[in-house]
């Protein structure tokens, strides 16, 4: 990955000094098991997301003047194992600086490190896994840090909520709670206020593209019918930084192909729209510095 500012923000954002937000790149597919590519993710994104206008219409904002810094990408590959304690420790490490850390990867499995650092930084915390697939396998493949096990650790160490469910293995159910899932099939009128009713304060978003439905997210790993639309996954996700703290969020699993780009502009505007949000709702209350 070449070194660029995010969305090519001019330089004085893009500070690590300056900016409240840090955009970890995590290129890593060690593990996915269909349609190999999300090491290309984060690229696609950041391309994508130089071709953005940067004025957010429903906000009324341009939240790329909080400063936004795109870390160096982690680029652990030597073993699942070895990149999830790398995701770890450079999260944290951002955590610690009194920075909104996000991350963009990769496949799934990276959410277990990220996972991991915001629930020891942040008490009682929640995390909101959006996903076509429960992920609750504790080990695939000979390793408890495969794509299958992403929300394994959290189930058992966070009140873990999951939305947008379609596909699972029957053994899966062992270690889920069904009163905290919100299956596709199963969606109805006020879900989100119910799903946000049982939410601790601090929240962690993690987002596998394949959430969405194939006909507005393609390029993924392993699209599954019946996912979610763009405007009820905004209406969910604006409820939740209006009424929760979201510490953090990663989204991951954007499996680009050269043929189709609104995937890539998809993941794009969802970041950005992501951060519009926490910055609408949850301001730092300080003045902008861009005089």
């Amino acid at each position: 990955m070449s070194k660029k500012n995010y969305a090519g923000i001019p330089e004085k954002y893009a500070r690590i000094d300056e900016a409240k937000v840090v955009l970890i790149p995590v290129p890593y597919d060690g593990t996915s098991t269909w349609q190999k590519g999300a090491d290309k993710g984060p690229d696609a994104f950041l391309n994508a997301s130089e071709n953005m206008e940067l004025y957010d219409i429903e906000t009324q904002t341009e939240v790329y003047r909080k400063g936004i810094y795109l870390a160096p990408p982690v680029t652990e590959d030597s073993s699942p194992e070895k990149m999830v304690e790398a995701v770890y420790k450079t999260t944290k490490n951002y955590i610690k600086q009194d920075k909104f850390v996000t991350l963009f990867g990769g496949e799934h499995s990276v959410s277990i490190g990220s996972i991991r650092a915001f629930n020891e930084s942040f008490e009682d915390l929640t995390v909101v896994q959006l996903d076509a697939h429960a992920d609750l396998r504790p080990e695939y493949e000979g390793s408890k840090c495969n794509h299958a096990c992403a929300l394994h650790e959290a189930s058992k160490t966070t009140n873990l909520l999951q939305v947008g469910i379609r596909s699972m293995d029957i053994s899966e159910k062992d270690h889920m709670d069904e009163n905290q899932v919100y299956f596709a099939h199963d969606l109805y009128e006020d879900w989100q206020e119910d799903a946000i009713g049982q939410m601790t304060p601090n929240v962690f978003i993690t987002i596998d593209l394949d959430a969405f439905d194939p006909s507005i997210m393609p390029s993924t790993g392993t699209p599954e019918p019946g996912g979610l639309f763009w405007y009820e996954t905004l209406d969910f996700l604006k409820m939740m930084f209006k009424k929760k703290n979201v510490v953090g969020f990663d989204i991951v699993e954007l499996c680009p192909n050269k043929d189709e780009k609104s995937s890539d502009f998809l993941a794009a505007k969802l970041y950005y729209k992501m951060l519009s949000y926490k910055f609408k709702y949850q301001d730092y209350n300080e003045e902008d510095d861009d005089e």
